[in-house]
């Protein structure tokens, strides 16, 4: 392992590109703790720390997922969220509309055009995030006097040009850096609250046998520490896990000898949409208790009975909640499965190159049994990501650790940096390997990638 790192330094050009990478990530975290004039900073982070309130789980979601933060109002806020968002739109956009179906398939430069339109929609989710989000400061007081118009402007500029220079941050790392730049903009954001989440948890450690309520003994490290490892484990065997199709190429006759024959296998990813149907349903269950939170603010419904049993069941805490939650990721994981997962033209690519799957004939009967393998394993996938989503929960609610701290710990922030570091460390042994060094394995890759 020690040789291997010491190879990577060695490459210049992968030198160079590991330098470029961390020195633009460096420059998102300085951006992150410069803040939007006008509000009231220490207001905005007293009220989005406060878990318990829909604000603050809120800011704890966008935090998460986007590498932006509610909890500082910095130019950074909304993170790269409006250009994820941009890019779902477009890549269903893409199956309907003629127009941009076309430009799927001219290659490389129908890419560039739906980049270029990807960015266009970003600005506009921009523009309308930030002005709901500064609405929202400015309806709970945290502007200061008399400069509520002005921190409007500023609020609205200042986080769209910051969502802007990080999708920029994010290509150039793409282009010159290593790894995926988005991803690790994300990681990035995660990454840096894990030493905090870790000094919080070891500032509330009692080992002694008359510990107070609420404080951290043995019993509760240990388990914290063992969901730590399931969710490592398990974040790696699902990313890595694989139903691999074996696939027989035809043999053909070229003058006098025989070509083709050959076995070799189509592998299909347990795990298809990544964290994303996590972020999909995390997403759609951060609105409801913000809205029944703000309805149940009014003084003719503030007694509603419906409301008040309403605004319970979505508390994250409720038994109602995780199970939509979890109802949601099995929702969305199939649904990212039908758009990226294409069976029909996985076939119709299998009979053009002369390839067929055993036992079945090219084409409608191939494309059935891929839909039926990857029905069927998506099917676990999504159960692991379920699981892995209400482990923060499960332990808020029974070990009464901070919300802030089970979050980082265990559950989706973690699988978040697993899954993207296994992308970046089997990006940097390619490089390695294609310049004849030995990768981080002796084997030459990295365990479980071949399934």
């Amino acid at each position: 392992m020690l040789g291997t790192v010491v190879n990577i330094f060695r490459v210049k050009d992968l030198r160079n590109k590991l330098i470029f990478t961390v020195a633009l990530l460096v420059i998102y975290r300085v951006g992150f703790f410069i803040s939007v004039p006008g509000f009231d900073y220490e207001g905005i982070v007293e009220g989005a720390t406060q878990s318990e309130t829909p604000l603050g789980r809120a800011a704890e979601m966008m935090q998460m997922f986007t590498g932006g933060t509610l909890s500082r109002s910095s130019l950074f806020g909304l993170g790269i969220m409006p250009y994820i968002t941009s890019s779902i739109i477009l890549m269903l956009l893409g199956e309907v509309v003629p127009a941009l179906k076309k430009l799927r398939q001219e290659g490389q430069t129908g890419h560039k055009k739906i980049q270029e339109y990807t960015r266009y929609l970003a600005v506009l989710i921009c523009l309308i995030q930030s002005i709901m989000y500064m609405k929202l400061l400015g309806g709970q007081g945290l502007t200061y006097v008399g400069m509520e118009r002005q921190a409007l402007v500023m609020g609205v500029v200042g986080m769209t040009a910051g969502t802007i220079f990080l999708m920029w941050l994010g290509e150039q790392i793409d282009e010159y850096g290593i790894g995926n730049g988005i991803s690790l903009i994300i990681m990035a954001g995660i990454v840096s609250r894990m030493p905090w989440a870790v000094q919080t948890l070891l500032q509330n450690v009692d080992l002694s046998i008359d510990a107070p309520v609420g404080s951290v003994g043995p019993a509760k490290i240990l388990f914290l520490v063992a969901a730590f490892l399931f969710v490592v484990a398990g974040a790696i065997l699902i990313t890595q896990g694989q139903r691999r199709i074996p696939i027989q190429q035809a043999k053909q006759m070229r003058g006098r000898r025989v070509y083709g024959g050959q076995r070799h296998y189509l592998p299909l990813k347990v795990n298809h949409g990544g964290v994303m149907p996590i972020i999909f349903a995390s997403s759609f269950m951060m609105f409801p208790p913000i809205i029944f939170g703000q309805l149940l603010r009014i003084e003719s419904l503030f007694d509603s009975t419906i409301l008040n049993t309403i605004n319970d069941a979505l508390s994250y805490r409720a038994y109602t909640y995780n199970v939509l939650y979890m109802l949601l990721i099995f929702l969305f994981a199939y649904f990212w499965v039908t758009v990226q997962f294409q069976p029909k033209e996985m076939a119709k690519n299998l009979r053009d190159a002369g390839s067929f799957i055993p036992g079945l004939r090219p084409g409608r009967r191939t494309a059935d049994y891929l839909e039926t393998v990857m029905t069927r394993i998506t099917y676990f996938g999504a159960s692991f990501l379920a699981i892995i989503a209400v482990v923060p929960s499960l332990i808020i609610v029974g070990l009464g650790i901070q919300p802030t701290v089970a979050n980082f710990l265990g559950g989706t922030g973690l699988l978040i940096v697993v899954s993207v570091s296994l992308d970046l460390v089997q990006k940097i042994e390619a490089n390695l390997l294609m310049r004849s060094y030995e990768g981080f394995s002796s084997t030459g890759r990295i365990k479980g990638a071949q399934g």
